[in-house]
């Protein structure tokens, strides 16, 4: 399926404060009903004092005042139901705000030391906090403490709010940081890398092999457990990992995110290694942008957004497409960072509806300025059969086409290629014409003349039926 990311505060505000809501949200869900994807996965939308924009719940079972209400949630489920559209939530089950009543009335469910080992946190210095002569564990800010997923209460309280949303009609969860969840029972310390992560990692982690502060022992049990309270509904795990390192995530969960495509470079080499080790899971959710990593015009390079479309579109298991990315929005002013302390803001500037110096997303002032309306925006692109818009839309409908099966392609130096049962997709990664791997009636082209004779041009992708 395709899945389409919305992230609330930036898509369509409905009541003037400059900040997008639910209400909004279902008054924009024919656009994405006529682009034809199957879901929306909604950024945390839960009360929040906002340290990690919303990735710090101070309420899992409510919906924070910005946003709307749960008659408001219920509403917009409901009107994604009748477009067949389902709903997905995002689950922060690792840590909580500072903020939350378990801090203050269940001490006991959160992870305590009496002094501090070498485990570091996400975004720098040491993962531990001092309190009352202890001190508690933070994977991420000092104002999200980490729960203790040894403690049995934790886990049916973590239980009870995976139903709680299932049952309101929500169609499953994205889950955040899972890899996070279980650490070493002793607290050992992190010994000294002995290799290569295999993901990009921060200055402050790269010495460390990280493996007693994250996917600890237990993480099985603790996934079988989210599995048990949800049914069959879908799981997708943001697992910072590589992907020979995905069990025993991808035993219980639909699908794992392919962080070795989202954060490589547009390298055909680089490309083929990460969509091969990734693809052979199984379980891959492809992403080549989002909330926290930038969008796909400004990543790959406006050059090359459009072939990085048809590769996101037509590779096997669920996609994922970032809000603004069916147009070719892209990011904001480098190094901004008004509201998010981790220099993010540059990733979640406002949807682009039409050409006005607001974009269309808000009759007040927005939270953030528009990028580019007047450049890139749905008015101007949903009519016009060339258009990024059209595009994407038309890949959504093929990719329903391509069947099963799945192989990569012997191809031409800086050129991806792969089969999807009955059609061949191959992607030029350079600025230079290169040789078309297979003969075929060409489905899609990225580009008019993407294809001449048996050749590809420079940054372009093409879809044939072989």
């Amino acid at each position: 399926m395709v899945v389409y990311q919305v992230y609330p505060r930036s898509f369509q505000d409905s009541d003037g404060d400059g900040i997008g809501d639910l209400a909004g949200i279902r008054a924009r869900l024919d656009h994405l009903a006529w682009l034809g994807v199957d879901a929306l996965w909604l950024s945390p939308i839960y009360p929040s004092p906002m340290a990690d924009f919303g990735y710090d719940v101070a309420d899992y079972t409510d919906v924070d005042p910005v946003f709307g209400d749960l008659a408001e949630f219920d509403r917009l489920t409901e009107a994604a139901r009748e477009r067949g559209l389902e709903l997905l939530m995002d689950l922060v089950p690792c840590h909580t705000s500072i903020e939350h009543p378990w801090f203050r009335e269940h001490p006991d469910w959160y992870i305590w030391a009496d002094r501090p080992n070498n485990w570091v946190a996400a975004f720098g210095g040491s993962a531990w906090e001092p309190r009352d002569g202890r001190y508690y564990l933070h994977s991420f800010y000092p104002e999200q403490p980490d729960l203790d997923w040894r403690n049995p209460e934790v886990v049916a309280a973590m239980q009870d709010v995976l139903r709680f949303w299932v049952e309101r009609g929500a169609g499953g969860y994205r889950i955040d940081a899972i890899d996070r969840l279980m650490k070493d029972p002793e607290l050992r310390d992190d010994p000294p890398a002995s290799e290569p992560y295999g993901l990009p990692l921060g200055d402050h982690e790269v010495k460390l092999a990280l493996s007693n502060s994250r996917n600890g022992p237990g993480t099985s049990a603790a996934l079988a457990k989210m599995r048990e309270a949800v049914g069959d509904a879908f799981l997708v795990g943001e697992v910072y990992l590589p992907s020979r390192r995905w069990q025993p995530y991808s035993d219980h969960f639909d699908a794992v995110f392919a962080f070795e495509l989202l954060l490589t470079s547009w390298d055909a080499t680089l490309l083929n290694t990460a969509i091969r080790a990734c693809a052979e899971t199984g379980k891959a959710a492809w992403a080549m942008s989002n909330h926290d990593f930038g969008r796909l015009a400004t990543r790959f390079g406006r050059e090359n957004a459009r072939a990085a479309a048809l590769m996101l579109l037509t590779l096997p298991g669920p996609a994922f497409l970032y809000q603004g990315d069916e147009i070719g929005q892209g990011d904001g002013p480098p190094w901004e960072s008004t509201f998010d302390r981790a220099g993010r803001d540059r990733f979640r500037h406002p949807m682009q509806w039409d050409g006005s110096a607001d974009g269309g997303f808000s009759t007040g002032e927005p939270w953030l300025p528009p990028v580019d309306p007047a450049d890139r925006n749905v008015e101007a692109q949903r009519d016009d059969p060339g258009s990024m818009l059209s595009l994407v839309r038309e890949l959504i409908a093929l990719r329903r086409e391509l069947g099963d099966g799945f192989e990569l392609l012997e191809a031409a130096d800086g050129v991806v290629a792969y089969r999807r049962g009955g059609h061949a997709v191959a992607v030029n990664t350079t600025p230079e014409r290169r040789p078309f791997p297979v003969r075929g009636e060409p489905r899609l082209a990225s580009a008019p003349d993407a294809l001449q004779g048996d050749t590809l041009a420079p940054h372009a992708g093409v879809v044939v039926q072989d």
